[in-house]
Order: structure tokens, then C-alpha cells, then sequence
């Protein structure tokens, strides 16, 4: 079973940044497309940026210009970095990994989940 673990949610207020990680042991961590997810009250989960392995990125509309999203294959590391905050960018954020054809913001894509970190943006 492959571990992934986020960190680096927490409480900001509006127009505010936080900087999400993911990592995992995983020693192929390089052949994965790798995506963040969130579920947001009243909302499924949905996907908010992708990246490929070739580093193409992928974003939600609703994201776009505000979040980025890089990997550093040599620290299986995974990261969001999330700018101007929004109220309804409350929510448990979510790191995501698959195989497919990439990059993804579809959730039937991603077998391999971590359990999520909580963002929690106020005014």
C-alpha cells in the first residue's frame, strides 16, 4: 500500500498564503501524474491542480493565477502553493497519485489518496 502524507494546512485569513506538501515513499515516485483534490462544505471532492510527469500543469478555473502547483521528484515531494485565499477555498485538501495518460482533475483517475490536511480560510 502506498503512503501519501500532506501537511501545511492550517487557519489564514482572506488574501492570505499557505503552502501545501505531499510525500511518499514510494520509489517511483517520478512515473506518477500527481494532483491536489479537495472537498469544500456542501461539495464533492474536486480536483484543483494537476501536474504531469512531464510537468505540465493542470488547474481548476476556479484557481487559476491564485494557486501553483510543483514536484520536486527528488524528494518525492509534491506542492501547492496557494495565494489570495478565498473563503470558499475552505476545506480538506487531498494529494493524489496515477498512472493514466495525465494530468487529471477527475477523481475516477487516482487510485492512491492521501488523508488529507484542513484549510480553513476566514474573513
Amino acid at each position: 500500500q502506498v503512503e501519501l502524507v500532506e501537511s501545511g494546512g492550517g487557519s489564514v485569513q482572506a488574501g492570505g498564503s499557505l503552502r501545501l506538501s505531499c510525500t511518499s515513499p514510494m520509489y517511483n515516485f517520478e512515473s506518477y501524474h500527481w494532483a491536489w483534490f479537495r472537498r469544500t462544505p456542501g461539495k464533492d471532492r474536486e480536483g484543483v491542480a494537476a501536474i504531469g510527469r512531464d510537468g505540465r500543469t493542470t488547474y481548476a478555473d476556479s484557481v487559476k493565477g491564485r494557486f501553483n502547483i510543483t514536484r520536486d521528484n527528488s524528494k518525492n515531494t509534491l506542492v501547492l502553493l496557494m495565494n489570495n485565499l478565498k473563503l470558499e477555498d475552505t476545506g480538506m485538501y487531498y494529494c493524489a497519485a496515477e498512472l493514466g495518460a495525465g494530468p487529471s482533475l477527475s477523481t475516477d483517475d487516482f487510485g492512491w489518496w492521501g488523508q488529507g490536511t484542513q484549510v480553513t480560510v476566514s474573513s
